[in-house]
């Protein structure tokens, strides 16, 4: 019974120092790494406008229809409910 619990210890440990041997230091991959390019404020400034643009269009012309009132609701339901018994008809 010890052995088992051995080899389950051994395994384990060994599966734990494999994965941490894999890793880089730092956690990047330092030939892959690019300078950092800081963005211009005029760009930035754009792009600010454009998302600020996108947006009012989106608000302008909504997507989804207006939400029906309960008295409308109630209409379409007894509407749909009449169409339907003529349908069984």
């Amino acid at each position: 019974m010890k052995t088992k619990a051995l080899a389950v210890l051994a395994l384990a440990v060994a599966l734990a120092a494999g994965s941490a041997l894999g890793q880089n230091k730092g956690g990047r991959d330092e030939r892959k790494q690019q300078p950092q390019r800081q963005m211009k404020q005029e760009d930035r400034q754009r792009i600010h406008d454009d998302v600020r643009d996108a947006y009012r269009d989106r608000q302008a012309r909504p997507d989804r229809p207006r939400q029906m009132s309960p008295e409308e609701r109630d209409k379409l339901r007894r509407d749909i409910e009449d169409a339907n018994r003529q349908l069984r008809k």
